[in-house]
């Protein structure tokens, strides 16, 4: 966790009020600020009291007036104040196991950060979230979130994705169903996998998540010539993608 201000905006509500680099945001009006989240959440409101410890150690209360919804001003080490959250997963068809050798480093990090999904749209699979953390959604109305289904098989779930967690996961739809988060879902369809009859199941097992289950894509797996050593999925045919096709409008 890294909350210490690298910089502050200049003519931002922060910059008047006196904070300066290097103090460490602790609080917003009474608010333990944890990560981006908590930032973005608490510091919200027009009248904002923020608890700053200074270099030296003291600590000092700053309070301040801002239009409603206008950002404080501060900025910190990362994006999200916090470590990325990685992927606890080994699926069937995941992309990065199949990217080539010697790229960035970056496009070898499997992320599965919840509060990825919500700021820029990534997909989770909830095998690395708690409870809480579903709650803290909920509280906070953080919408849409973005899920990868893969299928609402739960013993299926578990072998794509490779985790024993995957299948009793799926729960915590149900949870942002009821504290009406709306959400996003995707379905990587692997050839004999998650297809036909099983792609059916998930199909009607969603429909009970209307209307905050906004959308359901479904894509095939992506494959590169990269897949030494992989589970083996293979290509749909023309026919074989008809089908499926046929099968998602049957729904409509």
């Amino acid at each position: 966790m890294s909350t210490i201000i690298t910089s502050v905006d200049r003519h931002s509500p922060a910059e008047r009020a006196g904070i300066t680099p290097g103090e460490q945001l602790l609080t917003i009006n009474g608010h333990q600020i944890i990560d981006v989240l908590d930032y973005r959440f608490y510091g919200y409101d027009t009248d904002c009291c923020l608890e700053l410890r200074e270099p030296s150690g003291a600590q000092r209360t700053v309070s301040l007036r801002k239009p409603e919804g206008r950002d404080l001003g501060l900025n910190f080490d990362t994006v999200l104040m916090d470590e990325m959250r990685s992927c606890a997963n080994h699926c069937i068809f995941c992309f990065v196991d199949q990217m080539p050798p010697g790229m960035r480093k970056t496009l070898y990090f499997k992320d599965d950060d919840s509060r990825l999904s919500f700021l820029q749209g990534n997909y989770i699979t909830l095998t690395n979230m708690k409870e809480k953390d579903i709650e803290r959604i909920v509280r906070m109305q953080l919408a849409p979130i973005n899920i990868s289904i893969q299928t609402t098989n739960p013993d299926l779930r578990c072998k794509m994705l490779h985790n024993r967690f995957a299948g009793e996961k799926l729960k915590y739809m149900k949870m942002l169903y009821d504290g009406h988060v709306e959400m996003n879902g995707q379905i990587v369809c692997c050839k004999g996998v998650n297809d036909g009859p099983e792609l059916e199941r998930s199909i009607r097992d969603l429909a009970e998540y209307l209307p905050f289950l906004r959308s359901v894509s479904v894509v095939p797996a992506g494959i590169t010539k990269y897949r030494g050593g992989l589970f083996p999925i293979g290509l749909y045919t023309k026919e074989e993608a008809g089908e499926i096709i046929d099968l998602i409008e049957s729904f409509q």
